[in-house]
């Protein structure tokens, strides 16, 4: 894969808490009319830097958190880049709070709205199948609860 030299790689985390995912309401005004979405915490690769501590600094930047990485999840590729993720634990007596985006900083409308903990049926489809495609269907709860949906297909718009 050829990698843009527009777009930085990237590494995320999968942050689990009593059965429900870590993720932050985000809207991009430009590049999505100002429609928000669901993501998990995470940010550019800077040069020099693994993936494994991009992953744990964009979730103290975002999200307030120290966290240890349990394990590797998925590597993407994506827009000409990289994607990492990686299922993080952090310690039960922290909370998460909305931090900030340093590639952000001065803007007058920043993307990172809010921080929230999800539960599977609270993520619509479109950003379930991104948590998917991040390595979701690794962590073992969520294995459990995925193999216990059933065989109906269905189709969001139909």
């Amino acid at each position: 894969m050829e990698e843009n030299p527009n777009y930085k790689n990237r590494s995320v985390a999968i942050v689990i808490r009593d059965g429900k995912i870590l993720m932050e309401r985000l809207c991009y005004k430009d590049a999505n009319n100002g429609k928000e979405f669901f993501s998990v915490p995470g940010g550019g690769i800077e040069e020099g830097e693994p993936p494994e501590q991009t992953v744990l600094r964009e979730l103290k930047e975002e999200c307030g958190l120290d966290g240890t990485i349990v394990k590797p999840l998925a590597v993407i590729y994506s827009h000409g880049r990289k994607e990492y993720s990686f299922e993080v634990a952090v310690p039960d007596d922290q909370q998460a709070i909305t931090g900030y985006d340093p590639e952000e900083a001065g803007s007058d409308n920043p993307p990172l709205r809010e921080v929230v903990w999800k539960s599977l049926d609270e993520i619509n489809e479109k950003d379930r199948a991104f948590l998917f495609s991040y390595g979701l269907i690794q962590v073992q709860d969520f294995y459990r609860t995925i193999v216990g949906w059933g065989d109906e297909i269905s189709y969001p718009g139909k």
